[in-house]
């Protein structure tokens, strides 16, 4: 595959678990740069559509590429940052000590991680409170160290699994005005949400809907294409098929 083509590219994706099938042919294209947004309601397949990218989770069918290679791959792990729904923390150890521990497994040196751990600490408002065990971490504290912990390798690939639940709106700010200054320096971030305001923040966005892909396009280009004012407007006319899947703007 080639760079121009797209960052992330799902080419008729199926997942099957059992006798359910999850994903239903899914197709999309994101952008080298893009913060794009996968939106839809709990259980419609996000989840299990970016583990699939993540390399986390085999397809049934379908291709999935990743940087130009195909997934899953082992070398590409270390190249893509991953935060979770729920939170993968050692709840013993402190929050510096979970992110020493993360970094030794993408082999980041010394020097370089103390760095790093101080600047993403900063970034997350966690720097008076590195020192205390998760344990003693409220949920939004969690969700905070999660994302620390997904980008302290500054990967070149970002992977979101609703980020931003249980954060207070100031940080949340905070937090996608980082994004954005990782995607202007050429990260691609991808970052599910349920949440209509969020959506609006993604340059682009697919709406999924019982495992299909039922939308996509710019937020303004959706809402221009269905004459609509809101991405909720825009959802629930995709969700009854009044629309055509792809939006080209």
């Amino acid at each position: 595959m080639g760079k121009d083509t797209g960052c992330i590219i799902l080419n008729g994706i199926d997942k099957v678990f059992g006798t359910k099938k999850v994903l239903k042919e899914v197709s999309l294209t994101v952008p080298y740069g893009a913060v794009y947004g996968l939106l839809g309601p709990s259980g419609c397949g996000k989840t299990t559509t970016v583990k699939i990218m993540a390399g986390i989770l085999e397809s049934s069918g379908g291709q999935t590429y990743v940087l130009g290679d195909p997934m899953p791959s082992l070398y590409l792990m270390g190249r893509i940052g991953y935060m979770a729904q729920s939170d993968a923390l050692y709840q013993m150890l402190t929050a510096e000590e979970n992110l020493e521990f993360f970094g030794s497994l993408y082999g980041m040196d010394k020097k370089n991680l103390q760095k790093r751990i101080s600047q993403v600490m900063h970034l997350v408002n966690l720097e008076d409170h590195r020192n205390k065990p998760i344990s003693a971490y409220s949920g939004g504290m969690k969700r905070r160290l999660s994302l620390a912990a997904a980008i302290l390798h500054e990967p070149e690939v970002l992977i979101l699994d609703e980020p931003t639940v249980g954060i207070d709106p100031l940080l949340r700010k905070s937090i996608w005005d980082a994004l954005y200054e990782m995607a202007d320096s050429g990260v691609t971030i991808l970052v599910t949400t349920h949440v209509m305001d969020e959506a609006e923040k993604c340059t682009r966005l697919a709406m999924m809907r019982d495992g299909y892909l039922i939308g996509e396009g710019t937020p303004q280009g959706l809402r221009e294409r269905t004459g609509t004012q809101t991405l909720e407007e825009v959802f629930l006319k995709y969700s009854t098929g009044e629309e055509d899947i792809i939006d080209e703007n």
